[in-house]
């Protein structure tokens, strides 16, 4: 599906945007680059390998969505007659395509079948992007959407480039293949320092220059001037986040029963459905914290922005980030945040405007708490002031986008 020209003096960057699934609730951070990008560049083609959830609560992402095209649609054979097609019409370069989802199979201990998948949808990808004209490919995900992109170059398609966000990446940096797609791409873009130094780690040192920061940001919903709430008197405190163990939910319930049980009168409401949701239901009953605790499931950004601003900080205490967009959301409402330090995320987030906290530390995260609770309003306020000055310096979507089409039409003149 090609997007129409909307006539913008860039329009013949003819930029492509490849997500394992996009959109999603937790990737309203792509939704804001590619309408960034969009702004300077003309129209984006967006492509996602899975079909996205039918459920989509924010409005903007079933916009996305009707502007998506899915390559596994449940139509194989479109798949199988593009690899035929290219098969006899590209035999060389059908080979050398092969060949790169032969290696990355093997280094990723044998999946063939998975690999076989990617070279499949790689193929009729090829095949589309031709159709659209488009010059350049650009991934969200280390994972197998780079892997696509990987095999589509090969076949004699667009440079691609990618954004790595961690930590999936990171934890099996040699089973992806992370030097190899690094090396045949047009550049890597880390969205936090710590992130170019841990694909610096997994690349080779002539390929360092490649590796650049591009930062998630915040869009207008959040830059421009916000309404002024009052940080509240009540001991309300709100975590949005995924319902899973890589967020570090069960050790904030932990963390709420250990508060509860000194005393302190709090109200925690966690945003987020997830895979722990029957686990953490049944961790509240145990623990008592009925009255203490609220799920709110999956919400609307407009529903989420209420909920921050009715609250006096941000909680997340995961094990394992990038560097959370939650975090920046919550500071640009100038609230603060309590987080662990982690990751690109002391990159933004220090004593002037949240507490960082050890992960897995228990009592760090109760005590951290038991601050914000006890802390008066105007000291949360002028740390809340102080974040969102720190995203509107580092983390605006519109700047970050325009960094990011830089990078793509230096890519360009240098192919």
């Amino acid at each position: 599906m090609q997007l129409p020209d909307r006539g913008h003096a860039g329009g013949s960057d003819k930029i492509a945007y490849l997500t394992t699934q996009y959109p999603a609730v937790s990737h309203s951070f792509i939704r804001r680059e590619i309408l960034g990008m969009e702004a300077d560049s003309g129209a984006i083609t967006r492509y996602s390998i899975r079909p996205f959830p039918t459920e989509l609560p924010d409005p903007r992402d079933n916009a996305e969505a009707a502007l998506t095209t899915v390559i596994l649609n449940g139509n194989l054979a479109r798949l199988a007659g593009a690899a035929c097609v290219l098969g006899i019409t590209r035999p060389g370069k059908f080979l050398k395509a092969g060949a790169c989802a032969f290696a990355m199979a093997r280094k990723a201990g044998g999946d063939f079948v998975k690999h076989g998948a990617y070279f499949l949808e790689a193929c009729w990808l090829f095949r589309q992007l031709a159709r659209d004209g488009v010059r350049h490919l650009h991934v969200h995900f280390g994972t197998n959407a780079t892997a696509v992109a990987r095999i589509v170059r090969r076949l004699g398609g667009p440079p691609y480039s990618f954004t790595v966000h961690g930590p999936d990446e990171f934890d099996r940096p040699g089973q992806l293949d992370l030097h190899g797609k690094i090396a045949e791409s047009a550049f890597c873009v880390a969205i936090s320092s710590y992130g170019r130094s841990q694909l610096m780690r997994w690349s080779s040192y002539s390929d360092w220059p490649k590796i650049r920061v591009v930062r998630c940001g915040v869009d207008e919903t959040f830059t421009t001037p916000i309404d002024n709430v009052p940080v509240p008197e009540a001991p309300e405190l709100c975590c949005v986040a995924r319902l899973s163990g890589q967020k570090g939910l069960p050790l904030l319930i932990e963390a709420a029963g250990k508060l509860a049980a000194r005393g302190a009168a709090f109200h925690l409401t966690l945003v987020g459905g997830g895979e722990m949701r029957e686990e953490i239901v049944r961790q509240i009953d145990a623990a008592g914290l009925q009255e203490h605790v609220t799920l709110a499931g999956w919400a609307s950004a407009n529903e989420v922005r209420r909920i921050i601003q009715a609250s006096r900080a941000m909680v997340l205490p995961s094990f394992a980030e990038g560097l959370p967009v939650v975090i920046m959301e919550a500071l640009a409402l100038e609230r603060p945040v309590i987080t662990t330090m982690i990751a690109g995320t002391p990159e933004l987030v220090d004593a002037d405007c949240g507490w960082l906290v050890p992960a897995g530390d228990v009592d760090a995260l109760v005590d951290a708490m038991e601050s914000v609770i006890g802390a008066p309003a105007e000291r949360l306020g002028e740390m809340g002031r102080c974040g969102r000055e720190r995203v509107l310096a580092m983390h605006r979507a519109d700047s970050n986008a325009a960094a990011l089409l830089t990078l793509i039409r230096g890519s360009a003149r240098q192919d």
